[in-house]
């Protein structure tokens, strides 16, 4: 009697889960390493653990040109496109693989400002999540480092303006004492009353 079909859902203990994560994907290395052994082929693949963990497999060829080599086949809408020549770093090359990062970073960055979000799976916008509060940490601390450099710049400018008006106060001061000083009435002596002629008439 054969074998009924197997639901496949997600495993709820995080033991077995991680243990069933491990040993598929050990295994799904391992049949992409045959297929390119036995058959010549380029394969890559590429693993995220659900901590963000990063597995991955390619051929002699690297990682780096397969994907270089499928965003070329993507952008040529399905049709084969030739091996990689001496033409690779041609400006036509350089300008399909620049076009198409600008294109993901445009989409990232109206993912960033909340559009265009109902295509991403629930593993995407958690990860966007995380970006988004990674950014706003990041802004937090840039602005409390501009807070604190303003408030220490307005506390030394008045030090030296108190220290100004400290040298004005000064400077005043003196000049006022110098004002009555010169302005004083000059002594008046009993000797100067002797001298002076009696000039009464009787």
């Amino acid at each position: 009697m054969g074998r009924g079909k197997v639901q496949l859902r997600r495993i709820e203990n995080n033991v077995s889960r991680q243990v069933t994560f491990s040993k598929r994907r050990s295994g799904l290395l391992k049949k992409a390493h045959e297929i390119a052994v036995l058959c010549d082929a380029d394969v890559a693949v590429i693993v995220f653990s659900a901590k963000g963990r990063l597995y991955e497999y390619s051929t002699h060829t690297s990682m780096d040109r397969i994907l270089e080599r499928y965003e070329r086949f993507s952008l040529s809408e399905g049709n084969v496109v030739e091996e990689f020549t001496d033409l690779e770093g041609s400006m036509n090359y350089d300008h399909i693989k620049l076009t198409s990062r600008i294109e993901a970073l445009q989409k990232s960055r109206r993912n960033l400002m909340g559009e265009q979000l109902d295509s991403l799976t629930a593993r995407e916008v958690q990860q966007l999540e995380q970006q988004i509060g990674n950014a706003l940490r990041n802004i937090r601390i840039r602005k409390n480092h501009l807070l604190t450099n303003s408030i220490a710049e307005l506390q030394n400018k008045e030090r030296m303006l108190m220290g100004q008006n400290k040298i004005l106060e000064k400077e005043k001061a003196e000049v006022l004492e110098a004002s009555l000083h010169n302005n004083r009435p000059a002594p008046f002596c009993n000797n100067t009353v002797a001298s002076l002629p009696n000039l009464n008439i009787w």
